[in-house]
């Protein structure tokens, strides 16, 4: 365990509570241009690249900014001036990337599922097959709406089939649940720095197929979003166009040899994993209901259904939670009264167990005695 025990722990899908050592990264300033910074910035560039499964077939281009300004960078710059997007829907994420579209006079469509149920492979493939215009499609492989996990796999291969280049938001996964660009065929993933790889908020990066980045020059809507002139820039002399953000980036550059240390993908989302059930197990004990079940339920961050006991209130709730030491999240369902406990960062199993503790004392505390929805 390597976290700040007088610290609150962020129970959430990000940022996320950090080690001690990632923090201590940045405390040195750092010249953009100086050789040191250079060789951290290639290091960090290529450990994404391995995590990903790509080397050798595609290239990591960061930017500067949250998750949200490398999905928003990817599609301005992979989509063609004449393309057209299918965005797969089941939460706010993917109607975040419609939107992106919108605002960017991008062709755009999108299909709906409800918010507790998977997108579908079988339901794209007709998608594509009836609008021959379709170019590609993006899909979000966990909604962290509801902490589901998209089959993102059969997606791949019915786009792939078809010849349509695929986008994928992979935010809340990478790092933590495998999908390889060996065995996943897609033309760009994005993700942030402070998810599962558990850096400091400040880095969206994606994961560009390099045959396809090559063909992208002149598509970017937006000059600081054109990922073909960054990766240029980078290709020339690995620096940045504009000021990098330097001690984010030393931070992600520890963060990723930590999670190697850890064993990488596996080991990263084997404790996930067992914190994901820690926490359910011991929140269904207490009478309450995970809005998904199990099989659709990734370990990233679960959802919950407001007890229907009138003496529970969420911002109580959340504050008496708040006073012993934990951060959780409101739900974000468009129906339904929900709640988010997050199962990744530097949290351990103790912790959640903590956590648990934490739950029962302040339903104590409030009076709460039926926590069934």
């Amino acid at each position: 365990m390597n976290h700040n025990d007088n610290a609150p722990l962020l129970l959430t899908p990000g940022p996320l509570t950090t080690a001690v050592t990632t923090r201590e990264a940045m405390l040195r300033d750092w010249g953009s241009r100086d050789q040191v910074f250079l060789e951290l910035n290639a290091r960090v560039r290529q450990r994404v690249v391995e995590i990903a499964g790509g080397v050798g077939t595609h290239v990591c281009v960061p930017v500067q900014g949250s998750g949200t300004f490398a999905v928003e960078a990817a599609i301005g710059t992979l989509m063609p001036r004449r393309g057209k997007l299918l965005v797969l829907v089941n939460g706010a994420y993917g109607r975040r990337m419609a939107q992106i579209c919108n605002v960017a006079g991008i062709d755009c469509v999108t299909h709906e599922w409800p918010e507790l149920e998977p997108v579908d492979a079988a339901t794209t493939a007709e998608l594509l097959d009836a609008d021959p215009r379709i170019s590609h499609v993006a899909v979000v492989h966990c909604e962290t709406t509801t902490g589901l996990l998209n089959p993102v796999e059969e997606v791949a291969a019915a786009v792939a089939q078809r010849g349509r280049g695929l986008l994928i938001d992979a935010m809340s996964a990478f790092g933590a649940i495998d999908l390889s660009a060996r065995n996943v065929r897609y033309d760009a993933l994005m993700a942030s720095s402070n998810k599962c790889i558990e850096g400091t908020p400040g880095v969206g990066f994606a994961i560009l197929r390099t045959k396809v980045l090559k063909q992208c020059e002149g598509n970017a809507r937006s000059l600081s979003l054109d990922l073909y002139d960054q990766w240029r820039g980078f290709e020339k002399n690995n620096q940045w166009r504009f000021t990098p953000p330097t001690h984010v980036l030393a931070a992600f550059d520890r963060a990723l040899a930590d999670h190697a240390a850890e064993g990488g993908v596996a080991g990263r989302g084997a404790r996930y994993r067992q914190n994901c059930k820690i926490l359910v197990d011991g929140m269904r004990q207490m009478g309450f209901k995970t809005a998904l079940p199990d099989e659709l339920q990734a370990p990233i961050i679960v959802t919950f259904l407001l007890p229907r006991d009138k003496e529970f209130e969420f911002h109580r709730f959340y504050e008496q939670l708040a006073r012993r030491g934990f951060l959780i999240y409101p739900g974000k369902l468009t129906k339904g009264d929900t709640f988010r406990i997050g199962c990744i960062g530097q949290v351990y199993p103790d912790d959640m167990r903590r956590a648990l503790t934490a739950v029962r004392q302040a339903l104590d505390e409030l009076g709460v005695k039926d926590c069934a929805p």
